[in-house]
């Protein structure tokens, strides 16, 4: 069928905590479908209101397609894309990878509930133990069982099922589980998870997610702490004052009112959103990156 021209809306909430909407946003910035994103705060009225424009919703994520067909859910949401964007790579073309691929997102989607009871994301922190209950400890056993059958069976080497498709977005938020929580799984788990850690995407959304709203009390624990697991960040700091290398900002062109510092160079920045994300992981960001490598 013709694809419209104008872009899809996604509704999303907080990016540390919204382990459904993280599914979502992945679908459209791994395989490069441009969409408009609204940001609503979880646990306060702001998503509600929000989706009074987006009827029948009641959740995030939930996308509006260009001809207007509003797709909550993140299995709904995968599926309509794929069909819409045949040559995406959202699903595996293989069928048997395919099958397979959709087995894995289907479980993830409706199971491993005490695993997301006991254990809630949040990319803010991670912790040195969570002492996992035994039910815990029995969904890690079955991610482990699928995620092994599924790389056995497509012969895959780090994503589930070949390259990246919509089973690994659908795992994604249980790999920040097992960093922020610091479960225990396998050596071939471990890195299944440090593939997503390290995946660009992923560390845009959570270099946000750092910085777009306070802390939410409900996913507050009072664990031990432990640096975050994933890629090490390059230390930058935000400093006062406007001075900087770069008169417009890498990612929007205006002209640069907020600044960072990195080994003794300052950048600029068009507001303190776009500095404060790349404070949170200058290197998630490929346009600063250019800047600062320059």
């Amino acid at each position: 069928m013709p694809i419209p021209s104008a872009p899809y809306d996604l509704v999303i909430g907080d990016r540390a905590y919204s382990s459904w909407s993280l599914r979502g946003w992945l679908l459209f910035d791994v395989f490069n479908i441009p969409f408009t994103q609204h940001r609503a705060r979880l646990y306060t009225d702001e998503l509600p209101n929000l989706l009074r424009a987006f009827h029948p919703s009641r959740t995030a994520p939930t996308m509006r397609t260009p001809d207007g067909v509003v797709v909550p859910e993140s299995l709904a949401i995968a599926e309509e894309l794929a069909s819409r964007h045949p040559q995406a790579g959202i699903w595996p073309a293989d069928p048997k990878a395919r099958a397979i691929a959709r087995v894995l997102a289907a479980e993830m989607h409706a199971g491993f509930t005490a695993l997301r009871s006991h254990c809630p994301m949040n990319l803010r922190v991670s912790y040195t133990d969570c002492a996992p209950p035994q039910t815990v400890l029995d969904d890690l056993a079955r991610l482990e069982t699928v995620w092994d059958w599924a790389r056995d069976q497509t012969g895959s080497d780090i994503w589930l099922c070949g390259a990246y498709s919509a089973a690994d977005a659908f795992y994604a938020p249980v790999a920040t589980r097992i960093a922020t929580y610091n479960l225990p799984v396998s050596p071939r788990g471990m890195a299944y998870v440090q593939a997503h850690l390290a995946h660009p995407s992923f560390r845009r959304w959570r270099a946000m997610g750092m910085v777009d709203g306070a802390d939410q009390d409900f996913y507050r624990r009072d664990y031990p702490t432990r640096p975050w697991p994933g890629p090490a960040r390059l230390p930058a700091i935000a400093v006062e004052g406007t001075t900087a290398e770069n008169d417009s900002c890498p990612y929007s062109g205006k002209a640069s009112t907020h600044v960072l510092e990195l080994d003794g160079r300052r950048f600029g920045f068009c507001n303190a959103f776009c500095r404060d994300k790349t404070v949170a992981d200058p290197a998630a960001w490929s346009k600063f990156m250019a800047l600062y490598e320059s």
